[in-house]
């Protein structure tokens, strides 16, 4: 089923008192008692520097990895209490993922490689195809539909995976940083692109390391030693 935005009376990302301690001698307590919530239609930035947990909140924010305490709900969905196989099918269906590395396909189109986005949907081929050309004309690509990952720049490489985590009109986008690879000028356009996205309704999280990155955006939020500031 194609999950259209609505307004909700809940945020729809929301994070309460939640830990996450990895085990050793001694136990690295990577998030302490982190709490934050991200209403429908933010554009906000999570930033913080190398070592302050962001790529951990990121996780768990993005139901990659369970909190050690506390509760996640992504749009009124509490995650503690589903099995991995639900678990999955939510992130699949709720949450859409931009990187750093692109992880594209190599030796498929740029269609098909927006299309994965929705291969687990059960649709037709041809209602993937239609959802992924719609994406591609929303990041500005409808003329390098046919084009494979190899004769594209890095800044069109990223337009496609953006267009990859937004086809499914996810509730909330997490890009994580997106603008690593680029430079700055690609880098800019990838920024305003997040902006254009945010204005035409998606919620959208940026992790980074750049303050000048964060800067851009609405809203931001510091983290350090596994503390929101």
């Amino acid at each position: 089923m194609y999950l259209v935005s609505t307004v909700t009376s809940h945020p729809v990302l929301s994070l309460r008192s939640v830990t996450k301690t990895y085990p050793g001698s001694p136990p690295v307590e990577a998030l302490r008692g982190v709490d934050l919530s991200v209403e429908r239609g933010e554009l906000a930035a999570i930033v913080g520097p190398s070592g302050s947990g962001k790529t951990t909140l990121l996780h768990i924010m993005g139901a990659l990895d369970r909190p050690s305490g506390g509760t996640v709900e992504i749009d009124g969905h509490e995650l503690s209490g589903l099995p991995d196989r639900r678990l999955s099918g939510l992130r699949a269906l709720k949450l859409g993922f931009v990187f750093q590395e692109f992880f594209l396909i190599e030796g498929i189109s740029a269609l098909d490689n927006v299309a994965q986005g929705v291969l687990y949907r059960g649709l037709p081929v041809a209602a993937r195809s239609r959802r992924a050309r719609s994406a591609l004309e929303r990041v500005g690509l409808d003329h390098r539909v046919e084009h494979v990952p190899s004769r594209l720049s890095g800044g069109e490489r990223q337009r496609v995976a953006i267009a990859r985590a937004i086809v499914g009109d996810p509730a909330v986008v997490f890009a994580d940083e997106p603008t690593g690879n680029l430079d700055s000028a690609t880098s800019s356009a990838i920024m305003d692109l997040f902006v254009e996205l945010n204005r035409a309704g998606s919620t959208i999280v940026v992790i980074t390391h750049d303050p000048e990155i964060s800067s851009r955006l609405p809203r931001q939020v510091s983290i350090r030693d596994g503390v929101l500031a």
